[in-house]
């Protein structure tokens, strides 16, 4: 009974150590983030490292946006990002619905196709779309980013809702139709309350792929008329890798990182819902 009472206290103290080490791990990239974006270039560069300035440049932040139109990008990243997620949770949302619910031939073939598009990397593809945003002129704006983003939002989408759509008892359906609701009336009044953990799931992990998609986004703009901010950060301009400005891309990677952390953060509990659910069936 001794040594088994000392084997588990040394694999609690062995898990904790682990879970700092990850913690530590996770955390610490987005830390340096942090403080090298309140140094000097001087204070970038020195030796030995200082992990917090002893005083902190806040108007690096005040430089991203003055030194280049960063707000523009900012916005054309949220309409972008926003108007994708909303469209693949619509087509989603009733894809995942006929694929969950309903039995027609073929149905498997098509799932697996729907799954097997976002198998491709994103650079065997971009010759076919680079064609298809110009031949539809929308080259250079806002509807060109969200087709070409479609390509790997949809399917994932799909995928998580489907799952989603399954595990949801068919007698709710039956009571709908029952009380006179017809398909379209019991997707919106059923169905979509009961998959808000999913859509929400979907929706989140969906933003963020447009959020940080950056290669549709270099080939498929010019100018910062459409240009979101990873492909802004990328261009931020120096002479050599020492005068390239660092503080100022660090403050801008920070910048474009809180909206995702607030996001995580307010949906927190609805997204591991949404993750969950199926894994243990009653």
């Amino acid at each position: 009974m001794r040594s088994k009472g000392v084997g588990h206290y040394l694999s609690w103290i062995a898990f904790r150590i682990l879970m700092v080490v990850v913690l530590v791990y996770l955390i610490f990239p987005f830390f340096w983030a942090i403080s090298s974006s309140l140094k000097s270039q001087s204070e970038l560069f020195q030796t030995p490292v200082d992990y917090w300035p002893a005083h902190p440049r806040w108007e690096n932040y005040a430089k991203v946006f003055t030194g280049q139109p960063f707000a523009r990008n900012l916005l054309n990243s949220a309409v972008v990002a926003g108007l994708t997620t909303l469209i693949a949770l619509t087509i989603g949302s009733f894809a995942a619905y006929a694929l969950g619910r309903f039995r027609f031939r073929g149905k498997r073939p098509v799932y697996y196709l729907i799954l097997s598009v976002s198998m491709f990397p994103q650079i065997s593809i971009l010759g076919g779309m680079f064609t298809l945003i110009r031949t539809l002129g929308i080259y250079n704006s806002w509807w060109g980013l969200i087709l070409s983003y479609m390509i790997f939002t949809l399917p994932f989408t799909i995928w998580i809702l489907t799952s989603f759509v399954r595990e949801i008892p068919g007698e709710l359906e039956e009571a709908a139709v029952v009380d006179g609701a017809g398909p379209l009336r019991t997707v919106w009044s059923v169905l979509l309350p009961v998959m808000a953990p999913g859509l929400v799931t979907a929706g989140l992990l969906a933003f963020i792929q447009a959020w940080n998609e950056f290669l549709f986004a270099l080939t498929f703009t010019v100018d910062n008329k459409s240009r979101t901010v990873p492909v802004a950060i990328a261009l931020f301009s120096g002479a050599t890798i020492h005068e390239l400005p660092w503080a100022q891309i660090m403050a801008a990677s920070v910048i474009v990182t809180i909206p995702l952390l607030v996001l995580v953060l307010v949906f927190q509990n609805r997204i591991i819902a949404g993750l969950t659910a199926g894994a243990v069936k009653g």
